[in-house]
This record gives structure tokens, sequence and C-alpha cells, in this order.
């Protein structure tokens, strides 16, 4: 089933997340050169995504790696065009994953799309325009603005793969905080423990009107359904199945846009020191906010923590988001 445009929701960064943590966790030999090879053969490539180096911050010595996970607002249509120089696209979604030097796990910081940030040569303006204005280089500026921190690799995902995906993995088991009736579709959602195939999957990371919180349970619910969703994929069941393991891959890879270092290379580069990583060390949290305000032109817009964010970015240049973390379990 193809996803409408209608149907654009701020969960389509999960496709890299899945790639990404998945292709490290695998074992050797055959399988995981069929899994490279599929990888590397289905997903399109970004030339050059990263700004000019006069306006970068300076590389760090830690050993982490941060990975851009851009979600377009396009369905299908990514592939038409020049992917270092998306413009008119929003991006539906914005997340970094971050993987500490020591690979002790991996941590993903979700901006949310309303945050109000300045975006060079346009003045403030919501994060989610940044890739209107200037494709994934100027997503990228904006970002390592914020984080104060180089940013590696990008990767940019429309979400026609999505429903495949869960499906392919039989379905993704939650514990849902609070019941709830979508608008769209008019599915009810019980609290406590359900599973949800790729249809309710995504009536459920959609819905944010039946919440006095709007797009901040949205969000809590988009993180939770992408924690089940790796806990599903790093599961003993899932790795020691191949079988469902490439169909995974298939199902999501063909939507998936990234930089050329993105690759099965480095991956496997990573396998070794990530072996043992599963769900429990996947850790989700959105970069602080003071709530919602009013922009100058009358737009709704989220206001960032200028003082928790200078201390996010010090996190992020430090390779200390775990210690961050702690310091801010809300």
């Amino acid at each position: 089933m193809a996803l409408t445009k209608k149907k654009r929701i701020s969960l389509t960064v999960i496709l890299s997340i899945v790639v990404v943590v998945l292709a490290v966790a695998v074992g050797g030999g055959i399988f995981a050169l069929t899994l490279a090879q599929k990888f590397d053969g289905q997903t399109e490539k970004i030339d050059d995504p990263f700004p000019d180096e006069a306006s970068r911050p300076a590389k760090t010595d830690t050993g982490a790696q941060n990975i851009l996970l851009l979600g377009s607002d396009t369905r299908g249509e990514i592939g038409d065009k020049e992917l270092d120089n998306i413009k008119g696209d929003r991006s539906d979604s914005m997340m970094v994953l971050h993987i500490p030097g020591d690979r002790s796990g991996v941590y993903i910081t979700s901006f949310m799309r309303d945050s109000w940030v300045p975006i060079p040569g346009h003045g403030s303006a919501k994060i989610n325009a940044a890739m209107a204005y200037g494709g994934p280089k100027l997503a990228v500026q904006v970002v390592e603005g914020l984080i104060n921190t180089r940013i590696d690799h990008v990767a940019v995902i429309d979400f026609d793969g999505f429903e495949k995906l869960t499906d392919a993995l039989g379905g993704v088991t939650i514990d849902n905080p609070i019941t709830f009736t979508a608008l769209h579709g008019g599915k009810t959602f019980n609290q406590g423990e359900i599973t949800l195939d790729g249809k309710d999957a995504l009536s459920f990371v959609r819905e944010r009107y039946s919440f006095q919180d709007g797009d901040y349970q949205r969000a809590r619910n988009q993180q939770l359904y992408m924690k089940g969703i790796l806990n599903k994929l790093l599961s003993k069941e899932t790795l020691t199945n191949p079988g469902r393991v490439i169909e995974s891959i298939d199902a999501l890879a063909p939507f998936l846009k990234v930089d050329s270092g993105l690759n099965a290379a480095f991956a496997a580069g990573l396998a070794p020191s990530m072996a043992n990583v599963r769900g429990d060390d996947v850790k989700f949290f959105t970069a602080p906010t003071t709530g919602t305000g009013t922009s100058p032109d009358g737009q709704s817009i989220v206001l960032l923590d200028d003082a928790k964010m200078a201390q996010l970015a010090t996190a992020f240049q430090t390779d200390k988001l775990a210690e961050f973390i702690a310091a801010n379990p809300k």
C-alpha cells in the first residue's frame, strides 16, 4: 500500500536507524555479505551533502559518529531529484543518531519540527524549513550550529517502505501509555500492551489531536514505536532468522538515500565493537524546549531551551550524551 501525501508522518527516519543498528548487529560470513550487497545495491547515494568547510565546527577526536536522519515530506519522489540539492521539501522529521566512541549503545536526539531556529541566509524559521531552503547541506549546517559538533553522515528517507517493514517483522508490540482514538481512521488504541501491524502503526504514530499536549505526545509515541521496532529487529528471534532480516532490508532499503560514506563498509567497521548492542541500548530523547510560542509573523512554534541546548552541545562535543540524559530525565 503506497502512502498518500496525507499520511506524512514524523517517523520516516526509522528506516535509516534500523539499517544502521541492524547492519552492525548481525554476524559475519555469507549472511553479512548478502546483507551488505542488498543495502549498497538498493540505496541511492547523496552527492556531498555537507556545507563549506569554513562554516563547520572543528573536528573532535572522541571517535564518536553522528548521523543526521532527515525524513523528507515526499512520497516516492526523492529519487527523481538531485539529492544534494533537494529544495521545496520540508524535512518532516529530523534526528541525530549518535554512536559514542566506546560503542556502548546508540543515542537518538529528535528535534521537534516546529522548533524555531536561526537558518543561515534566511533569518529565523521552523527547523523543518532548512531542507526546503537549501537541501541537506543547509539542514546539516543548521543542526551543526545547534549541537556545535560535526555531522559525519546523512540519510534522507521517504516512508513508502514503512508498512512493508512492519509487516515483514510480523507486527510490533508496544506498551501504550494512554488510550486514545485516532482522528484518521477512527482506530482506538487501548492502554497497555498492543501489537501493531503496518497500517495501525501509521495511525498510531501520526495522531496528535487526541492529546492535550499535541505534538509532544505524538513525539513520545513515535519514539515508543521506534523502540518497539528496534527491539523486534534486534531480538534473537529476528537476528537468528536470515530470511526475516533480508526481507526487512528489502522492504526499507529502496526508500533510503545516504551519503557515499554511509555504506556496508562503514557498518562492517562498526560491527565488531557493536555486536552486543540491543534494543535496550538505544536511547531516545528530544532536544530540550521551554514550550510553545508564537513567531513574529504569527506562526505557532516550539521554543528551544537555550541553556539546556548549550549543555546538549557540550555533551555532543565531549561524547557524554549518557551523562546529559541522566541529568535531564525528562
